[in-house]
């Protein structure tokens, strides 16, 4: 179980309370695919995804970018325990899509640089410090089932 201090429990909370789904979301994941081009191969079915302009104008791949974020509300709600949370959720990208469990972390890196650019000086260090140890338990909650 992760210990978390009241700073990085309201930390979180105060994030994603003031989030806007509907742009770190898709800005989140379009950065992901672009940055990281082989991550795309889950995404078949998303139409063009041939260079950045059509990947950041791809409504499936914004309105999926804004799925996951809203997935992780149940992460927010369930801090004490995240692995239990996601059990099912890495049960679907490890057994179904087999999706390769790295690429989780690239997409919560990418999540973090959208995430301090949106939040300007207010995302120092200690708020990145709680922001990554959040994204870093779970993504280990979603490749639990590799393991």
């Amino acid at each position: 179980m992760v210990e978390w201090t009241d700073f990085e429990r309201a930390t979180i909370q105060e994030i994603f309370s003031k989030m806007d789904y509907d742009d770190v979301g898709p800005a989140a994941l379009s950065r992901c695919l672009v940055v990281y081009p082989w991550t795309q191969r889950y995404f078949g079915g998303f139409g063009n995804l041939y260079n950045a302009t059509a990947i950041i104008a791809n409504p499936m791949v914004a309105n999926h970018g804004k799925v996951v974020l809203h997935g992780m509300d149940r992460a927010v709600k369930n801090m004490d325990n995240i692995k239990e949370t996601y059990a099912e959720l890495s049960v679907l990208h490890s057994e179904k899509l087999h999706v390769d469990p790295d690429n989780f972390k690239l997409l919560s890196d990418c999540l973090t640089i959208v995430v301090a650019a949106r939040m300007g000086n207010d995302f120092t260090g200690d708020v990145q410090a709680a922001f990554q140890k959040f994204l870093a338990v779970v993504v280990s909650s979603l490749g639990r089932q590799y393991h």
